[in-house]
């Protein structure tokens, strides 16, 4: 079968780095959230995770005044409130108003958790050297939560334009890792 060329415009839909997070800040008097699907782990101990935030983004200005926010990772069941705050902007809107989101208290940062997500993290700007040119921080995990009753998580991942994966299977092979 022959390749054929591929719109560059569109390689992100390709290397999608993980599931769609719901990243809660604070500022301005109330919290805000933002749908983010750009953010990788850098390191394991202690967790260290990349992200980018468009400078153009409300919660850009709120997570480079606080220094804190919390990645909350929502699965299918809330898809549409997770697009619904991915496409709106918190200048504007109280997003767990709008959108029936609970927020809860964090135990080491002021950004709150979305109770309605299976797991938390909350992280500290520790590394703001790429912001400037990429938009880019890393965070440190300073305190993690899992819901244990969620079992099979089914996350959402972004593919481009309104297009979305849920994740599926799990498959378990051999490894070294342990």
């Amino acid at each position: 079968m022959a390749k054929k060329s591929f719109p560059l415009s569109k390689v992100y839909g390709l290397l999608e780095p993980g599931p769609v997070v719901l990243v809660t800040t604070t500022g301005e008097g109330r919290p805000n959230i933002m749908a983010m699907s750009w953010h990788t782990m850098l390191e394991f101990e202690p967790p260290l995770v990349g992200c980018v935030i468009s400078n153009r983004n409300h919660s850009f200005a709120l997570l480079a005044a606080s220094n804190e926010c919390v990645i909350n990772i929502p699965t299918v069941e809330i898809a549409e409130k997770v697009v619904g705050c991915g496409n709106t902007s918190g200048a504007d809107l109280d997003k767990f108003k709008t959108f029936g989101l609970t927020p809860k208290p964090a135990k080491q940062v002021r950004a709150p958790l979305i109770e309605e997500c299976f797991a938390h993290l909350e992280c500290r700007v520790t590394d703001t050297s790429m912001v400037d040119r990429y938009c880019f921080f890393i965070l440190e995990v300073l305190k993690a939560w899992i819901d244990p009753a969620v079992k099979e998580p089914r996350t959402i991942h972004h593919r481009g334009y309104g297009t979305f994966m849920v994740a599926g299977e799990t498959v378990t092979l051999k490894s070294k890792m342990k």
